[in-house]
């Protein structure tokens, strides 16, 4: 079952995490609230323990043994909806309006070169033994903990990143040049250290997918 399923529609386990979002539960509560066997939670929750969306612990209340008690992890709160590209899409709107399109981008760029910097260590490096293939594929992996959903194909013999989710969608429909052409072109290539990454197709241009052509060599 994809994560969008377990909040999206009235699954069990969505109705569940819909109960961790408000804070610990025991099997017991939450088979109370939802009306359920315990058992049937219990199921629930040991599935979702392992996918590492919901965490056990114990608490000592008063005399007698300690209830274990369920929560959300950082992943779990991670499948709840978010929509950060509403606030991302007024943040450039102000920007633009206050300081300029040369300014907005500038500022974009060094966003893009600083956020990669974070993530580079992902990445194996060149003077380690990594093939520039190796590269690629850490660059793929990156981008799907991102959201992105992508993956790497060759179009005759120069490699491609393609990706079918793009996260920044409601501002790139407006802003299309700041986000497809400033900060995913330099975040890209901070990531590769190459100065080869041109953009061929892109969602909010109409694309069915944002892809990018690596010509790998020397940045």
């Amino acid at each position: 079952m994809a994560a969008a399923d377990l909040i999206l529609g009235d699954t069990t386990k969505g109705r569940i995490l819909e109960e961790l979002i408000t804070g610990p539960r025991t099997a017991r509560d939450l088979a109370s609230v939802l009306k359920i066997r315990e058992s049937a939670v219990r199921t629930h929750l040991e599935r979702m323990v392992e996918r590492g969306i919901v965490q056990p612990s114990f608490h000592r209340e008063g005399v007698g043994r300690p209830r274990k008690r369920f929560s959300l992890t950082p992943e779990g709160f991670e499948l709840f909806p978010r929509r950060y590209e509403m606030l991302l899409d007024t943040l450039v709107e102000v920007l633009l309006e206050r300081e300029g399109e040369g300014y907005v981008s500038t500022l974009f760029m060094s966003a893009a070169r600083r956020f990669a910097e974070k993530l580079a260590s992902e990445i194996p490096r060149m003077e380690e033994g990594a093939s520039e293939r190796k590269r690629l594929e850490a660059v793929v992996r990156i981008l799907n903990k991102l959201g992105q959903r992508a993956h790497l194909e060759s179009s005759g013999g120069t490699p491609r990143i393609v990706r079918r989710n793009c996260v920044f969608r409601v501002a790139a429909m407006k802003h299309a040049y700041l986000l497809c052409d400033v900060f995913d072109q330099h975040f890209l290539e901070s990531l590769l250290g190459q100065a080869g990454v041109g953009l061929t197709e892109s969602v909010p241009r109409g694309g069915h997918t944002c892809t990018h052509l690596i010509h790998l060599g020397p940045a």
